[in-house]
């Protein structure tokens, strides 16, 4: 049974035509009365045209020389004419010639079929109209062959260009995105990471200033060694964050950056520092988290205590985070809703917040997982988080 890549073989035509058309030249002796009296020597014609084709699967131009052969050599066994079959054969094995041979030899080949039929023509009845009829068909047929063959070049030709502009595309917007990357990573390295670092600094500075002062007020200075604290760790983390805008490796990911779900002691403890009552619960291994997403469930745990900070600074809050072999889930719940409380996915314009709740929707959406936000009916505000992990994120 031939393959689909088999059919799209030229070769396969020369092949196909020595089978139909062999059984053609055969069916015609039998059922013309003119050839049946003839039927051996045509049988003999149909093996001729056989081997022509099978000539032609492996030297196109020279097999189809063999093919117009036919017509002379049925004349040497004293059949009349070439007939139906014999012509439709030269037809098809000239056309393959003009489609499978080289430029050079194809018209060779085709000149060479017409001198065949020309001359034998002439040889036995003169010059008649069967000398222009021959011609005027083997041409356009050989035409047809090169036609063919021209547009499956020009196709190919095509589909080389339309490769070739698809992966120019790609590159200049692969550059263009690495351009954009590096112009971000400047500004953030020239304002953002230099204005928190001197933030910090001054911080440190104040703090030791007033260190006399700060000895009798725990809880104040405690507040000033968080702000320190998280100031530094900003300050790294901009730059690791800088340093993979900078990396053009896309598939790596800078493993020395502190965010990860296992440190959240320090952010709940950090939390509570700045006046706000947090309960951690944490449930399963947060060492084993993929990266990529063990970076995202923190940055909305983040996001959450710092909505709940900014907006119900008074009330107890419950930070859960949940492992599960095929999930980690974070949820951040309050039980104090102030006016000012996020209460939908869609706040008023200028809410404070709304930046927040959307950047942890579209963290969650990243990797296909799900986020909830909204009040609770015993009063309060639930923000949860799930996302699924997959062999993709790891």
């Amino acid at each position: 049974m031939p393959t689909l890549s088999s059919l799209r073989d030229g070769r396969v035509v020369p092949a196909v035509a020595a089978v139909a058309l062999g059984l053609l030249a055969v069916v015609e002796a039998a059922s013309d009365p003119v050839f049946r009296r003839s039927f051996g020597e045509l049988a003999a014609v149909a093996v001729w045209i056989v081997v022509g084709f099978l000539t032609q699967v492996r030297w196109p131009a020279v097999g189809a020389v063999v093919v117009a052969a036919s017509y002379p050599f049925g004349e040497m066994l004293g059949i009349p004419g070439p007939g139906g079959a014999g012509l439709i054969a030269v037809l098809v094995a000239v056309a393959y010639a003009g489609y499978a041979a080289p430029p050079s030899a194809s018209r060779a080949a085709v000149g060479a079929a017409i001198a065949v039929f020309v001359v034998t023509d002439v040889a036995q009845a003169g010059i008649s109209w069967d000398s222009i009829f021959f011609p005027a068909i083997f041409v356009p047929a050989w035409w047809c062959g090169t036609l063919v063959r021209r547009e499956q070049a020009r196709t190919r030709e095509i589909a080389s260009l339309a490769a070739q502009l698809d992966a120019q595309r790609e590159a200049a917007a692969h550059a263009a995105v690495i351009e954009e990357r590096a112009r971000i990573a400047r500004e953030v390295h020239d304002s953002v990471a230099h204005s928190l670092s001197v933030m910090t600094l001054q911080l440190g500075g104040l703090r030791r200033q007033l260190g006399p002062l700060l000895d009798d007020r725990p809880a104040e200075r405690d507040v000033m060694l968080g702000l320190e604290r998280l100031g530094r760790q900003s300050v790294e983390e901009l730059r690791a964050t800088v340093g993979i805008l900078r990396d053009r490796r896309d598939d790596e990911v800078d493993l020395t950056m502190p965010v990860t779900l296992g440190r959240a002691d320090e952010l709940v403890a950090d939390v509570r520092a700045a006046g706000l009552d947090v309960e951690l619960e944490t449930v399963g291994d947060l060492t084993a988290l993929p990266r990529a997403v063990d970076v995202a469930a923190y940055r909305v745990a983040q996001e959450a205590l710092s909505n709940v900070l900014r907006h119900a600074p008074g009330s107890s809050t419950r930070l859960r985070i949940c492992a599960e072999p095929g999930s980690v889930e974070v949820s951040v719940v309050d039980d104090g809703r102030p006016a000012g409380h996020l209460t939908s996915d869609a706040p008023p314009t200028g809410a404070p917040g709304g930046h927040g709740l959307l950047g942890m929707r579209e963290r969650t959406a990243m990797f296909g997982g799900t986020l909830a936000a909204g009040p609770v009916p015993s009063g309060g505000f639930a923000v949860r988080a799930r996302f699924p992990i997959g062999r993709g994120w790891e």
